[in-house]
C-alpha cells in the first residue's frame, strides 16, 4: 500500500497465497498505523479478486476509505504502483531466480522498503526521500539545496552561466486519473 502523494509504502505484506483476508489485514493495520481519517482515503487498485471481495470492501467502508479500481485489461491505471513495482524488480541483489522461502522473500522485501523510505532519491517527487515527503520536509530540504546552489553559482558564475539547474519548488499535488474516453457521438445517422 503505497501512498501516492509521499510515495511511501505504508503498508505491505509477503504471502504465499493471494487472498481476500491478507489483503482486508494489510488495508485495515495501514489505516489505522496511518491514523487516517474517515473520508479522507482512495484506494487504488487492480481488479483482482481479494481487492474485489466483500471483506475487503466491507473493511474500507468501515475506516470511510473510498475503492477506485483500475479498468478491466488496463495495466498502467496506477503509474506509481507500477514505478514502485519496477524499482524494485531492478534493485541491486533482487533474487532472479526467485526466493529461498517465505522468511527469505519477507526479509528481502523489509530490507527493500526500509532502503526506499530512508536512502532512495526519488526523481518522481524533486529527488526528496518518501519518508521526508511524507513527514513534511521536502519544502526544508529543497529551500537548503537551492541555497546551496545559490551560493555555488555566486563564488564561481562562470562555472554555472545563465542555465538553470533542478526545479527547486515541491513536486506538489498527485493523483491517479484515467485516461479520458473517447466522448461518443449524439448524432444519429
Amino acid at each position: 500500500v503505497m501512498d501516492v502523494f509521499s510515495r511511501k509504502v505504508v503498508g505491505f505484506a509477503v504471502h504465499e497465497v493471494e487472498r481476500a483476508d491478507f489483503a482486508e489485514a494489510l488495508v485495515r493495520t495501514a489505516a489505522l498505523r496511518e491514523g487516517v481519517q474517515l473520508q479522507q482515503l482512495t484506494l487504488h487498485s487492480d481488479n483482482g479478486g481479494p481487492m474485489r471481495a466483500s471483506t475487503l470492501l466491507t473493511t474500507l467502508r468501515q475506516l470511510g476509505i473510498a475503492a477506485s479500481f483500475t479498468r478491466p485489461r488496463v495495466s498502467d491505471d496506477n503509474p506509481f504502483s507500477e514505478a514502485l513495482f519496477r524499482t524494485l524488480k531492478y534493485r541491486p541483489g533482487y533474487p532472479n531466480d526467485g526466493f529461498g522461502d517465505l522468511a527469505h522473500a519477507r526479509r528481502w522485501a523489509a530490507d527493500f522498503v526500509r532502503w526506499y523510505h530512508t536512502e532512495h532519491l526519488h526523481s518522481g517527487i524533486r529527488f526528496i526521500r518518501p519518508t521526508d515527503r511524507h513527514d513534511g520536509l521536502e519544502q526544508a530540504i529543497l529551500r537548503a539545496r537551492a541555497h546551496v546552489w545559490m551560493t555555488a553559482k555566486a563564488r564561481r558564475p562562470d562555472r554555472w552561466g545563465s542555465r538553470a539547474t533542478r526545479n527547486w519548488e515541491p513536486a506538489g499535488r498527485v493523483s491517479v486519473r484515467a485516461r479520458p474516453q473517447p466522448e461518443e457521438s449524439t448524432t444519429a445517422a
